[in-house]
């Protein structure tokens, strides 16, 4: 009886559940209708600073929400914000009456690279040119975080916390002594002097070719870096406070926020009070119910009134995140996905030229030739192609780019990197460990193979190898024949070298600066068309409206979270070291669970901060979860 009564419950919680569900869908579909039927909502105008409260990760693409995610978890996810959105916000902001400045709140950002703060902080300068007061404010200031805020008028700095620059770099993790001890065995097929990225698993340390590489990459990124700030901020003794940052912080006896403030790396200590009633005193007081004391204008509904119309000429094709297999959502450049909505775009719009957009490390070479092979399809038909590179466009990111007519990229954009690996494990050492063997036949040299519990034979890894070195071959002649250059020069410059932009351009891997703007126009030019008229239409996914409701109110959600996210300087620079090993883990299993051949960059991800995947941060049970578990213990 007392089992039947437990079934009874638990078909009843399920029924409430299921319910609960329906409703959810029902009222977010008749929200998502009544909103995006008649196309965006209008925004009520009101005067006000533009809050750019960036509590997440600036990204070219962001990651689409997966709404059984959200409302199965406790905590929103780590937000993305797109590059284009806040430009657009920016730019629109610097004519706008009712905009009466910008206040940039860093409390909670995590990073997006060089080159997309770059373009943010070119966005920002324009504004202080056009005598828009722009603040900046956060606990404490990292790389990324500074390098925005440098571009500020106003740097303020809560008194409790500090400003630390450590430029690129740091360790890596390697596994090669692990594995022994596990009696692991990594196969290792590559062609590359540097293609380190297998290194962790041949190695216990850094080859000195790839230390050699990396060091010179870094340095790089850094001078373009402390240029940048240089320019928005020449007062700031950034050359001094970076390079001994320990004496700086015994003169000061310690005290990290007066320390920043002497060398000229902010102007302000107060806390968040202090900034709010110096933005009031600007913008104007707050409503009552805000929450903010100060008159402010929320980023995401002035991105969505003062976004142009998606109608133009120049399709804008964005390859962004790992390049896939099969299919995949937004901010992961899935080959069937990206394929099929080139395509499309293709046959229903009348466009006159195309622009890559690459931010990716790479991927898969299936992948990554899928969808080099549907950019090409479009060149045939008569369209000029040009690709403007991100912060990263490395590996198979590169592979895809040579289709294009023209490459264009920025001085601190991360490219190269041509070269092939891919690793298969066998575990006959840690079966050995345990007291088991293999055995069997054979009726050709590949019977059986790969055999990863009695190790993988000579005859398949040859080939296998083979297949490898001619990959890289293949990717010599794609990128001889698009930079015009014989293959053995492109050898000389490959081998899975990764370069800075500024060095790219001087050996011959693009044809020059700029940005997506940039790109746009010499498309324009391409297609003999006037670059001064020319609009771009993006060639993107369509969010179907429900999964639209569901991230506006994630994003709400994340709003209202961002303080847990804001920390002193230990606590940032704990949480970015977590990050980094988050990454560095995912990168081993990736290494070690086999599949395709790989095009892919790991490295890259040491100087370019990775959000999260959608979803990761929501893992704690939400109102879903904690309702189904009282309808089952109900009595």
């Amino acid at each position: 009886m007392v089992f039947l009564k437990a079934i009874w419950r638990f078909i009843m919680g399920v029924k409430d559940v299921l319910v609960l569900c329906f409703l959810l869908l029902f009222f977010g579909g008749l929200y998502a209708a009544l909103s995006f039927s008649s196309g965006e909502r209008p925004v009520k105008a009101h005067q006000g600073a533009l809050l750019v409260d960036l509590n997440g990760f600036v990204v070219e693409q962001p990651q689409q929400a997966d709404p059984v995610s959200a409302l199965l978890g406790s905590e929103a996810p780590v937000r993305q914000y797109r590059l284009r959105d806040i430009v657009v916000a920016l730019e629109a902001a610097r004519t706008d009456p009712n905009v009466k400045a910008i206040v940039l709140n860093l409390n909670g950002f995590m990073g997006g690279g060089q080159v997309a703060i770059t373009r943010i902080g070119k966005a920002l300068d324009a504004l202080r040119a056009a005598k828009k007061p722009v603040l900046a404010y956060a606990t404490a200031y990292e790389d990324d975080g500074y390098q925005l805020a440098a571009h500020a008028g106003e740097i303020w700095l809560n008194p409790l916390g500090g400003v630390a620059l450590t430029g690129p770099g740091g360790s890596q993790l390697y596994y090669k002594g692990l594995l022994d001890k596990l009696g692991v065995t990594a196969h290792i097929f590559r062609v590359g002097t540097y293609k380190s990225a297998v290194e962790p698993l041949m190695r216990s340390d850094q080859s000195p070719e790839a230390k050699a590489a990396a060091q010179a990459l870094a340095d790089h990124l850094w001078q373009n870096w402390k240029a940048d700030v240089g320019r928005a901020r020449p007062k700031a003794k950034i050359e001094g406070y970076s390079a001994n940052p320990l004496s700086v912080i015994e003169a000061a006896k310690g005290d990290l926020p007066n320390a920043a403030l002497t060398a000229g790396l902010v102007d302000k200590l107060g806390d968040d009070r202090a900034f709010a009633d110096r933005v009031a005193g600007i913008a104007g007081e707050g409503k009552d119910g805000d929450g903010l004391s100060f008159a402010a204008i929320d980023l995401h509904d002035y991105v969505r009134a003062k976004r142009p119309a998606n109608d133009g000429q120049i399709g804008v094709l964005t390859v962004a995140g790992d390049i896939v297999d099969g299919e995949a959502g937004p901010g992961t450049a899935a080959g069937d996905s990206i394929t099929d909505q080139l395509d499309t775009a293709m046959k229903k719009q009348n466009l006159k030229a195309l622009v890559v957009r690459v931010d990716s490390p790479g991927g898969s070479v299936l992948a990554s030739e899928r969808i080099r092979s549907a950019i090409l399809a479009a060149k045939a038909s008569g369209i000029p192609v040009v690709t403007s590179m991100g912060n990263v466009a490395a590996s198979g990111g590169y592979w895809v780019s040579t289709a294009s007519d023209r490459i264009l990229a920025e001085p601190s954009t991360i490219t190269g990197s041509i070269g092939v690996f891919g690793v298969l494990p066998s575990f006959e050492g840690l079966l050995a460990k345990l007291g088991v063997s293999a055995d069997g036949v054979k009726t050709t040299p590949l019977s059986g193979e790969p055999n990863i519990t009695g190790g993988i034979g000579s005859d398949f890894s040859r080939i296998t190898q083979l297949g490898i070195e001619n990959i890289y071959s293949r990717f010599l002649g794609l990128v001889a024949k698009a930079r015009k250059m014989s293959p053995e020069k492109v050898d000389g410059i490959a081998q899975g070298r990764v370069w800075d932009g500024g060095t790219a351009r001087q050996i011959g891997l693009i044809d020059g600066y700029g940005g997506l703007e940039e790109a746009i126009a010499e498309a324009a030019k391409l297609a003999k068309l006037d670059p001064k008229t020319a609009r771009p239409y993006y060639i993107e996914p369509t969010v179907d409206p429900f999964t639209q409701f569901i991230e506006d109110w994630m994003q709400k959600r994340s709003a209202r979270q961002a303080g847990s996210r804001a920390g002193d300087l230990l606590a940032r620079q704990a949480a970015s070291q977590e990050a980094l090993l988050r990454r560095a883990l995912h990168d081993a299993s990736l290494l070690t669970r086999g599949g395709s051949v790989q095009l892919s960059c790991l490295e890259c991800a040491t100087y370019v901060p990775a959000a999260p995947k959608a979803g990761e941060g929501t893992e704690r049970s939400g109102p879903l979860m904690h309702m189904l578990a009282l309808f089952i213990g109900h009595n």
